[in-house]
């Protein structure tokens, strides 16, 4: 069985400039299989409507993998031996239906003469309709005997198997050509994807993260370790999330100061026999932590007396 949570918190510096959370996170458990996803909108002007291509775009996730979940016992026997053309189907299908998404709203909602005024005329000419509402996207999918997740554009995927050991198992390289964003809103966005599959771990948890939460942290190790801590205390979920929120706006006012989204779903029976293990393992990563911090130091101070 699993259980899950998600938050999107509303950067300092989209506080103090008055603009909205452009992030959006959302987590659904269902009988066959959970899912974790987040959206974060992109900031430039020209991408003005993106809080609202945000919600599409996870919106536009949970449908479209609820749909190929449809009939699970065939997407399931299926899937090992044709998981990367199914994941290719399945990204494209994300686009055509935040595109559809986008589409409507638009009819619905045509552009204001407050929204075209940031833009002179020939400025505003030179944008895609589809680029008001630009987007990343990032998709964790726990299913029974196997773990999928899709991503387009920056934002990061943890996750952390049987061994209490957190990993980033997307092989992601730029898809972008130079000086492009890998966004939704993109026309060629379907071949811009990473992904990956893991058949046949056991999954304590899964988390997607958009790049706020990251940047948030000095250094790779840290944020790893932190998905840990909390992966250690998902078994008190119901006290402790709040607690998860409340870091995640320190984290903003007074780190990255951007938009930060986290979700997560896990398998509860697993993580709550993974505790003390996890316990274990969150000491071992903060010995390990002070240690680099002390080399560190003293590599630096070395450095301070060879210049002298």
């Amino acid at each position: 069985m699993f259980g899950g949570f998600s938050n999107s918190v509303r950067g300092a510096s989209h506080e103090a400039s008055g603009l909205v959370c452009q992030d959006h996170s959302a987590y659904e458990v269902h009988e066959h299989y959970a899912i974790a996803v987040i959206a974060d909108g992109h900031g430039s002007k020209k991408y003005f409507r993106s809080h609202l291509g945000s919600e599409f775009a996870v919106k536009a996730a949970l449908e479209t993998v609820q749909r190929f979940y449809t009939d699970h016992e065939k997407f399931e026997s299926s899937f090992p031996e044709h998981h990367k053309l199914i994941l290719k189907n399945i990204e494209k299908q994300m686009i055509v239906n935040w595109n559809a998404r986008v589409r409507q709203h638009l009819e619905s909602n045509p552009v204001s003469r407050d929204e075209m005024k940031k833009f002179t005329t020939e400025e505003f000419k030179k944008i895609q309709p589809e680029s008001y509402y630009g987007t990343t996207l990032v998709v964790a999918v726990a299913g029974r005997d196997f773990t999928f997740g899709v991503q387009i554009g920056d934002g990061s995927l943890v996750a952390l198997f049987d061994d209490g050991e957190p990993v980033m198992p997307m092989n992601y390289d730029e898809s972008a050509p130079a000086n492009m964003t890998a966004s939704m809103c993109n026309s060629n966005a379907a071949s811009m994807f990473n992904s990956f599959y893991v058949p046949n771990k056991k999954l304590l948890a899964i988390f997607t993260s958009s790049d706020g939460l990251f940047t948030s942290f000095s250094n790779e190790d840290d944020f790893l370790e932190y998905h840990m801590i909390v992966t250690s205390q998902l078994s008190n979920l119901d006290t402790f999330e709040n607690s998860i929120r409340k870091n995640m706006e320190k984290r903003s006012h007074f780190g990255t100061e951007d938009d930060i989204s986290l979700a997560c779903v896990f398998d509860i029976e697993r993580v709550k026999n993974s505790t003390e293990m996890l316990r274990k393992k969150v000491e071992e990563h903060r010995a390990s932590a002070a240690d680099r911090k002390k080399k560190r130091l003293a590599a630096l101070r070395n450095d301070i007396a060879v210049a002298d």
